[in-house]
């Protein structure tokens, strides 16, 4: 989805979980969440928001127009299908920003009013959770802004001939449609930069010193993963891992190795290095797909434990 901007209809507390909230003048975001809300705490559900789009649909079924809060939701908006956020976009205003981090729950089935009236409820599959990144004051009325996170990836290839212009970088390239086809499937913009630069250690190390505190997510090098005199790149590579994640790189390995052997010889690496996933991959196109089909199905789930974000 893109950036949009969208009007708070209704704020909304309760003092009991499991109930109905009651709209109240104002909200107060703090660190914990919303003041006097029986769902604030330290943990990553502290503010539940639900679309006036989604309650229009349930209505339908329900049979009558539920009232602000009555799906127990914190804050109801307007101008947006709110259910197709996904976790780690960013709701903000002026005063207050939070951070999403679930779509939908489990529903507390005989526990829940609306469910026990109608069998069903709109918040297990539309509702919207988050938690506050920002603290201040909300109210009905307010203007917020949607602000959907892109995934930021930079694509390094080693390689001493394409650096020089003797041949056309393929295995970049093809990192990248990898990248675009993936994300698109799960609705997620990404961001991609490319460097083309020779198998040098002392550059490769200042590149990722560079590029390893907050510019990217994720960092995915191409070539110089194997046993040749210019093959360097696990060497720089695994000192400078805060956290290495060896399955990953195992896994590949052994299953692609099993009918080509020659697999086997990579001596790629895969882990956490300051804020961004750094992945290894040997210089063939061949092995660059087979690397990227295994490697793609791995990078939410990292990037959402990274944030505290219980996907499971």
């Amino acid at each position: 989805m893109k950036r949009k901007t969208l009007t708070v209809v209704s704020v909304n507390i309760s003092e009991v979980k499991g109930t109905v909230k009651k709209p109240a003048p104002f909200i107060q975001l703090g660190d914990k969440g919303i003041e006097g809300d029986a769902h604030a705490g330290f943990w990553h559900r502290q503010v539940s928001l639900l679309g006036e789009e989604s309650v229009k649909r349930f209505a339908k079924e329900l049979g009558r127009v539920p009232g602000p809060g009555e799906f127990a939701e914190n804050i109801t908006t307007r101008g947006l299908e709110l259910k197709d956020a996904l976790p780690l976009d960013r709701i903000v205003s002026e005063n207050a920003g939070l951070e999403i981090t679930q779509i939908g729950k489990k529903c507390h089935g005989t526990g829940c009013a609306i469910y026990n009236e109608t069998g069903n409820c709109v918040m297990p599959k539309e509702g919207v959770f988050a938690r506050v990144i920002r603290g201040g004051r909300l109210k009905a009325g307010d203007r917020i802004e949607y602000v959907p996170r892109l995934y930021r990836f930079l694509v390094i290839t080693l390689s001493d001939r394409a650096s020089s212009g003797e041949y056309e970088d393929r295995s970049g390239p093809a990192i990248n449609s990898f990248l675009e086809g993936h994300f698109e499937q799960l609705k997620r913009g990404i961001q991609t930069d490319n460097v083309i630069m020779p198998d040098d250690a002392v550059k490769l190390r200042d590149l990722l010193e560079k590029s390893c505190t907050g510019q990217y997510d994720f960092i995915i090098t191409t070539g110089g993963t194997g046993v040749g005199v210019r093959d360097i790149c696990p060497d720089v590579v695994r000192p400078m891992l805060d956290k290495e994640i060896p399955g990953i790189m195992e896994m590949i390995r052994v299953k692609y190795g099993a009918d080509k052997p020659n697999a086997l010889l990579s001596r790629g690496v895969a882990g956490l290095m300051g804020s961004a996933f750094v992945y290894t991959l040997p210089g063939s196109v061949r092995a660059v797909n087979e690397y990227m089909t295994e490697i793609v199905k791995t990078m939410d789930h990292l990037l959402f434990m990274y944030h505290g974000i219980d996907a499971h």
